[in-house]
């Protein structure tokens, strides 16, 4: 059996039971179950439907997400989380880079590299060199001014947590960041990477290695080993390039807000929902969710 998905963006919710019941009778569905009221809603069909994506891109245009996946096995015990445009709304690096007067010049080489245009640990080397020298307070700084959670982040990790499940944020950003951004919504652990510090300025410089795509799979392999679980009880978000790893190796893979060329790639799409939406998509309804 497979679970079909049907949410919208919680602070414009428009999901009509007329489209919900046309889709289902189209397919063959079960009775349709309302997760939150104009918001989502999901039926079990007997097989996976052959025009899934034509009529996926059909209900992109009515701004409405649609997931299909096997039923069996969707509540999952473990959240990998990617962190920048992810669980938070911004780059750290870009932030820190318009900290630092070089905003632009960062920013560009940042979206060539969360597109997959040019490689990952290489696009980092270079846009820390353009830190060099930056007081080591604008991180603190940038924090508290300029990044912003994206909404239903807490409530995911709050529920999922309830539910037993262990959560993993896991960032091609900084250290620096991933601390406040764990403890913010407790995260039960977060790897990211270092940023070199001396007398108190930026270095320019960031230790190796560097935590990209691959080590995103290995850190998906080496929690899941510790915690006795495997590939298949892990669901994995994040938007850009160096996310493929881990969102094509987990049970779920989630391609969140993602980049085309990312999105084009992962089986799981969320363009309107937030991150509640990776509630949803596990079977929880608005009142199972916990609110910290």
């Amino acid at each position: 059996m497979f679970a079909v998905t049907l949410l919208t963006a919680p602070t414009q919710p428009a999901l009509s039971p007329e489209l919900v019941d046309s889709l289902r009778n189209a397919w063959g569905g079960s009775e349709a179950m309302w997760l939150s009221p104009d918001e989502a809603a999901e039926f079990l069909i007997p097989l996976q439907p052959e025009n899934q994506w034509n009529v996926w891109d059909d209900l992109q245009d009515m701004g409405v997400d649609l997931v299909v996946q096997p039923a069996a096995g969707r509540r999952k015990a473990m959240l990998l989380a990617d962190m920048d445009s992810t669980m938070i709304e911004q780059e750290c690096v870009d932030e820190l880079a318009a900290a630092a007067g070089v905003g632009e010049r960062v920013a560009d080489i940042t979206a060539r590299a969360m597109n997959g245009e040019i490689g990952f640990e290489g696009a980092l080397r270079e846009r820390v060199g353009l830190l060099t020298d930056l007081n080591e307070g604008a991180i603190d700084s940038v924090f508290r001014n300029r990044i912003t959670f994206r909404a239903g982040g807490d409530t995911l990790i709050a529920t999922m947590k309830a539910a037993g499940a262990y959560t993993a944020l896991v960032s091609g950003g900084f250290t620096a960041f991933t601390e406040k951004v764990a403890a913010k919504l407790g995260f039960d652990e977060h790897r990211a990477n270092h940023l070199r510090v001396a007398g108190g300025f930026l270095t320019g410089q960031v230790s190796e290695p560097i935590l990209g795509r691959e080590a995103k799979v290995e850190a998906l392999e080496e929690i899941t080993g510790r915690l006795g679980l495997s590939a298949a009880d892990v669901m994995a978000v994040g938007d850009g390039a160096n996310d493929l790893g881990m969102i094509e190796r987990a049970g779920a893979g989630v391609a969140l807000h993602a980049k085309p060329s990312v999105a084009a790639q992962a089986d799981i799409r969320i363009n309107f929902g937030d991150l509640s939406a990776l509630l949803f998509i596990q079977g929880y309804a608005r009142s199972e969710f916990i609110t910290p």
